[in-house]
């Protein structure tokens, strides 16, 4: 590709993201570098949960799929694990830099690292807005939503709501409980329609913090829909909630922003949840 071919491609991905919230880059990841991602977190997994690594929620009924196969979070923070190094080399991939850099229009700093399995039967998580969470300011975070497993609306892909990332951050309500397993939900706004996207493995789903997505559950019988996700945000910010530590620049280097001020739409601080 040419300096001009890049350029331009850089510009048209800047576009789309701008205008709906989203973008999607297809076959980012190799077909034997999401194969490994895989491989190892289902045998971390099989390990058993692991304190400070595996999400142990008591809400949880030990039949509940989610129970089985528990979100892993920030496992690059592991590194004495399989999964440490791997999730770090991901988080902080030249490729999605390159996206970043194009979407921020500035360097991108790295916040979270998570793995979801969505075993069949799992519930979804509830329409939301990431930065009702991270609460960068000024500006937004960023997701990269890495497919695992080939995700369609029978294994519960994610959804998003095109435009909804011009609009404020919301307040959330309460969420369903026997469709999802966060509690936060919010409403389609007026005017906007909710779309399921499908995706291979290997594509990389980014979004901007204020789109409103979600996920339904896994009503197939024998596929997950397991992804590899990561946050991040601007350099310019100055605000992150403070639960998402060490920032990483994509050097590896750990760097310092303040604790986000303030009490957010509803009048709390952040927590550092996953989501999606």
């Amino acid at each position: 590709m040419t300096i001009v071919q890049a350029l331009e491609q850089r510009d048209l991905w800047s576009k789309q993201f701008e205008r709906d919230g989203f973008l999607v880059i297809r076959r980012l990841f190799t077909t034997s570098e999401i194969d490994m991602l895989r491989d190892l977190f289902m045998r971390e997994n099989a390990y058993g949960p692991v304190p400070g690594l595996s999400e142990i929620n008591s809400r949880y009924a030990p039949e509940d799929p989610l129970s089985q196969y528990p979100r892993m979070m920030q496992p690059h923070r592991h590194a004495d694990r399989p999964i440490g190094p791997i999730s770090t080399d991901r988080m902080l991939d030249p490729r999605i830099r390159e996206v970043l850099q194009a979407l921020f229009d500035e360097e991108p700093i790295a916040a979270q690292s998570m793995f979801y399995f969505k075993p069949p039967g799992a519930r979804g998580q509830d329409l939301h807005q990431d930065n009702f969470y991270l609460r960068v300011h000024p500006g937004t975070c960023i997701a990269a939503w890495t497919a695992i497993d080939a995700a369609d609306e029978e294994n519960g892909t994610l959804v998003v709501v095109p435009g909804s990332h011009k609009l404020p951050v919301a307040c959330p309500e309460r969420a369903d409980s026997t469709r999802f397993f966060t509690t936060d939900h919010l409403d389609v706004p007026e005017g906007m329609h909710v779309e399921p996207l499908i995706l291979e493995p290997g594509d990389v789903l980014f979004f901007n913090g204020s789109l409103i997505h979600g996920s339904y559950e896994n009503v197939s019988k024998d596929r997950f829909r397991r992804a590899f996700i990561c946050h991040y945000v601007p350099t310019s910010s100055t605000e992150v909630s403070s639960g998402y530590r060490p920032l990483l620049q994509f050097d590896g280097v750990e760097v310092e922003k303040a604790g986000a001020s303030g009490g957010g739409p509803c009048g709390v601080v952040g927590e550092p949840v996953g989501r999606h």
